[in-house]
């Protein structure tokens, strides 16, 4: 159990935030085992998460107690959570207070600070694989009914090795500059937990003074980021910061565009600091590899080398080994950290470890003669925008409450809607946001004429005009 990994009690500090509250470790273990013995046995729970003490507390007691969470974003639309519950149907939910009216006929059974506990009225008796400790949306905020299974060892060993090849110790104070439910910004919680850093924790952006605030005030000595966060990051003239307390900062969610990844890199070696760029998917827990912090200039553009533990391989269309430099092939990643599969219902959680450990990433990469790895492609229909992995055709799905006809492409940070209906691209673009929860600048619509399809109805995105 992680509990005996990484929650020993002591009396150092957990977890910081903004308003000044602060968390020991002893403080997290003695809120497990409270919030537990409200529970008391192996269940499934809904845990909405954001940055903060009770949401942190609340995972570090279901992880702990063997209770199984799905982790969402604390702000999921309610049609969204609610599709969620009559599929899964958890017996609890772990919501703030504030949103507890959204369930008039539901018990509250516990309440903390903002956080309250609700016993549901399901009462399904399906069975739960022993190993399985998490589960993770793959598809951001859009509502995806398939969620990752992710067990105790996926989650040890991979803040393990993350913890190994960023040399964390108990005096690093990473801020939280992404959201808990996602697994980069879990990985961050994880792997500094483990060795008994500081966590500090807030919910507000890097646009906003209160996280600011926090890190120059507290210290903060790590910052992490997908590449949206670098891009705001130069526009806020980060570069021109004096902030000598922080000396690592790491980069993964997409790939950063080029001239960004050499300008921070040069920045963070002039000024004695760590840069990493790494690769990931929720489906390995969160980390795959790294570029090491002095390779970062000499192999710039690539995503490194596999984590400690991990290993890559390439594969051809037939799935034949590729073992020649400079050949483009779907990236194969074999490690402790894989994940069981995927759930699409509360049934499948009694399925046991279906990858065993072996990761199709679906992504396309080619390696050099130093066997460092490039993403050139991807085989799949996700992008990511603002490092949330968004799949497009369950985009389309939403969308079909809104317009008849739809199609989704796009790339990186940019997702391009295409609708036949006159006057409603500023609608669409609006309900998108709002249903995923992402900014609506990452959204283009455009009323077409009609959508392309082939003689069996399937919409023929290459004559789409991207």
């Amino acid at each position: 159990m992680l509990i005996n990994n990484f929650l020993s009690p002591k009396d150092s500090i957990a977890a910081i935030t903004y308003e000044g509250e602060r968390v020991s470790y002893n403080d997290l273990v003695s809120f497990a085992s409270t919030l537990y013995n409200k529970i008391n046995h192996r269940c499934l729970i809904f845990c909405m998460c954001q940055n903060s003490i009770d949401s942190l507390g609340g995972y570090v007691s279901f992880l702990t107690n063997k209770v199984v969470p799905l982790l969402l974003d604390a702000s999921m639309d309610i049609t969204l959570l609610r599709d969620l519950i009559n599929l899964y149907k958890p017996e609890y939910l772990w919501i703030q207070t504030s949103r507890t009216w959204e369930f008039p006929d539901e018990e509250i059974v516990f309440a903390s600070k903002q956080y309250s506990l609700i016993k549901l009225h399901f009462n399904t008796g399906f069975q739960i694989f022993d190993d399985l400790a998490l589960l993770l949306t793959t598809s951001g905020s859009t509502g995806s009914r398939k969620v990752v299974r992710l067990s105790y060892d996926n989650i040890l060993s991979n803040a393990q090795s993350i913890a190994q090849y960023l040399s964390i110790t108990a005096d690093e104070r990473p801020i939280t500059s992404l959201p808990m439910n996602y697994s980069f910004g879990l990985s961050i919680i994880n792997s500094h937990l483990l060795q008994g850093a500081t966590l500090l924790l807030t919910s507000g952006s890097i646009m906003q003074k209160e996280f600011w605030n926090l890190l120059k005030t507290e210290k903060a000595t790590s910052l992490s980021g997908v590449p949206y966060t670098y891009e705001i990051l130069k526009k806020l003239r980060f570069l021109r910061m004096d902030l000598p307390f922080l000396t690592t900062m790491t980069q993964a969610g997409g790939k950063l565009d080029i001239d960004l990844n050499r300008e921070f890199t040069e920045y963070c070696q002039s000024a004695n600091k760590r840069f990493f760029v790494m690769y990931g998917q929720t489906e390995a827990t969160a980390r795959m590899s790294y570029l090491p912090c002095e390779q970062a200039l000499l192999k710039l553009g690539s995503i490194g080398t596999a984590i400690p533990g991990g290993e890559f391989s390439l594969i051809d269309e037939n799935g034949a080994p590729i073992t020649e430099c400079d050949t483009v092939g779907e990236l194969v990643y074999r490690g402790r950290n894989v994940s069981l599969g995927y759930a699409e219902c509360g049934d499948d959680l009694c399925k046991g470890d279906e990858n065993a450990g072996v990761l199709l990433t679906g992504d396309l990469a080619k390696k050099d003669s130093d066997n460092y790895y490039y993403i050139v492609g991807r085989k799949k229909r996700f992008i990511k925008l603002f490092g949330n992995r968004v799949n497009l055709d369950d985009t389309e799905r939403l969308l079909k409450a809104l317009v008849f006809e739809c199609a989704c492409t796009g790339s990186d940070d940019r997702m391009l809607v295409y609708i036949t209906e006159s006057g409603l691209a500023d609608e669409a673009r609006k309900f998108i946001s709002m249903k995923t929860g992402i900014n609506q600048s990452a959204f283009v619509v455009k009323q077409i004429d009609s959508i392309p399809r082939n003689s069996s109805g399937k919409i023929i995105y290459s004559k789409l005009d991207i």
